[in-house]
């Protein structure tokens, strides 16, 4: 099986890169950040998201998998319910960097993160996977852009959608994302020394799939 590991910070466009690269390879796309969000929706709805060990409890009582349609398109299923719409708030966001931090969770979700590379070839983004969950994943790419752009991009989705922010929040919001998932003691988030370095600030939506497709079309 061909495994493909995609790394890098929030907002850099993983999802939807690696989504359409996953498309036009034929390839099964895994959004692993959308486990750790299922995970913590589950923990706002119990109350428990600021609790360690409230969260830790609440794992042995919760189902998390993913479905996938013909086309590829990824469902994210909680005890049975698909939650792919609700667990795209900014508060379960946050959560998710939250919940991430956990070794209990990180241990609760590889298993099903490992089983799915086994069985397809796969595009598969987060924060760790070179690093832990597929460290044997070729190629290996960290896709990134500067904060400011990934903090532009995001005020003008959140403006579309008639939500009342300012740009100085929305920045405020990536550089926080972007310490708590870069200083976590847990898998933090870095490049690894096979890490081919993916830099869209400048680039459109278009030029950066071609250039992700390009760097595992060489790989491959």
């Amino acid at each position: 099986m061909i495994n493909v590991a995609i790394d890098g910070p929030a907002g850099a466009g993983k999802s939807t890169i690696a989504k359409a690269a996953a498309r036009a390879l034929g390839f099964i796309y895994v959004d692993t950040g959308a486990l750790y969000r299922a995970v913590a929706l589950s923990a706002v709805r119990n109350n428990v998201l600021e609790s360690d060990d409230g969260i830790i409890a609440m794992l042995s009582n919760i189902d998390v998998s993913l479905g996938f349609s013909d086309d590829g398109t990824q469902c994210v299923y909680l005890n049975g319910e698909d939650v792919s719409s609700q667990i795209r708030t900014p508060e379960i966001s946050m959560g998710a960097s939250r919940v991430s931090a956990i070794p209990e969770v990180r241990a609760f979700l590889l298993d099903l993160q490992r089983n799915i590379a086994k069985e397809n070839n796969v595009i598969m983004d987060g924060r760790d996977i070179a690093t832990v969950v597929l460290p044997d994943a070729n190629p290996k790419i960290y896709l990134f852009a500067s904060a400011q752009c990934r903090a532009q991009r995001r005020y003008k989705e959140l403006l579309e959608k008639g939500e009342n922010v300012s740009f100085e929040e929305v920045l405020a919001d990536v550089n926080r994302r972007d310490y708590q998932d870069s200083h976590r003691d847990i898998a933090p988030l870095k490049p690894t020394d096979e890490s081919v370095m993916a830099d869209t600030s400048d680039l459109t939506l278009d030029a950066s799939i071609a250039l992700i497709i390009n760097i595992i079309k060489e790989k491959m």
